[in-house]
């Protein structure tokens, strides 16, 4: 069957689906739980096994996450392993992760799925195998511009979860959970995804073609709609800042009254608040790129190299270049 006419797994179906999840050390462990912990719920709430899932790993050792946990795995991934649908979880690193050996692995993995796609850096690693081209993707936020520039015939758009054909990509972990609900709500109905939205308390607040926020606010419950405008136009200029008092009078208020709403919920200025908003981009920029520290610079809106790096060290206690040779 020709790619573009592959029966979707996102379809009314009763027969068990066949999940491999191939897990890189640097993924998140959030995005790992929210990938597996839903289909697991729905395999208790039907009372059989609809979801056969398994983790995997490149060497078949358990891969550790970012906050240390190692993931069990079942073994080693095999390309020639069938599967309906091949997820790949990453996160940091995965620049050195993308082999030849692995990037054919998972075309040909790809190639008798039904569904293959990436999970936060995930993406990477799909993109790179080529498996992208021609499709709509999504990635994470901060990585939305180069993956973008890195894989130029993909339609890349800010949205949370992205299904084309048979690829999908999720921008993060709590997308990751929504894709999942989506899937479980495609094959097994609307009342046991309900139910296992309600097993972990979880609100799905926004569509699938939301754009992905900088600062998560969720639903903004609780939140002076005013500073989330505000928060919402900081992030929208990073790499060329506006003044405080331009922001306060696109919220509709006073510089000061924007200085209360600040301090009250959040607990520091807004100036304050927007220099540590595109400090935290930078600092990424830093250690999960080789981009020269002037581009950075000037990426996160520091009018010179210097005054770059002279931030920085305030915020992180070491200057940029010193954090990139630790």
């Amino acid at each position: 069957m020709p790619q573009t006419a592959r029966a979707t797994v996102f379809r009314t179906e009763h027969a068990p689906l066949r999940v491999t999840f191939l897990v890189f050390s640097g993924a998140s462990i959030m995005c790992v739980a929210s990938a597996v912990d839903p289909l697991r719920a729905a395999n208790r709430i039907a009372g059989e096994r609809l979801f056969d899932f398994r983790l995997v790993s490149v060497t078949g050792e358990a891969p550790v996450t970012t906050c240390g946990l190692p993931v069990a795995v079942s073994g080693r991934f095999d390309p020639t392993e069938k599967t309906d649908m091949l997820a790949v979880v990453a996160g940091f690193g995965t620049q050195n992760y993308a082999t030849a050996a692995l990037l054919s692995g998972l075309r040909r993995a790809a190639r008798s799925a039904r569904a293959y796609g990436g999970i936060e850096a995930g993406t990477w690693l799909v993109g790179r195998a080529g498996l992208l081209d021609g499709r709509a993707a999504t990635t994470h936020w901060e990585d939305m511009e180069d993956f973008a520039a890195a894989f130029p015939d993909a339609d890349v758009r800010p949205d949370r979860y992205v299904i084309d054909g048979p690829a999908f990509t999720t921008g993060g972990a709590a997308p990751t959970f929504d894709l999942m609900l989506h899937l479980i709500r495609s094959r097994l109905g609307m009342a046991v995804a309900l139910d296992v939205a309600s097993v972990f308390i979880y609100d799905q607040a926004r569509a699938a073609t939301d754009a992905q926020p900088l600062v998560s606010l969720g639903r903004l419950d609780g939140y002076d709609p005013r500073l989330a405008q505000a928060i919402r136009l900081m992030e929208a200029h990073v790499e060329a800042p506006v003044t405080v008092e331009a922001i306060a009078r696109r919220a509709g208020v006073t510089p000061r009254t924007l200085e209360t709403i600040f301090s009250r919920s959040i607990g520091e200025t807004p100036g304050a608040y927007y220099l540590r908003l595109r400090l935290t981009a930078a600092r990424k920029l830093v250690t999960d790129t080789r981009l020269p520290l002037a581009e950075i610079a000037g990426r996160t809106g520091f009018s010179s190299a210097s005054a770059f790096s002279r931030a920085f060290s305030r915020a992180f206690g070491q200057a940029p270049v010193r954090l990139r040779q630790s």
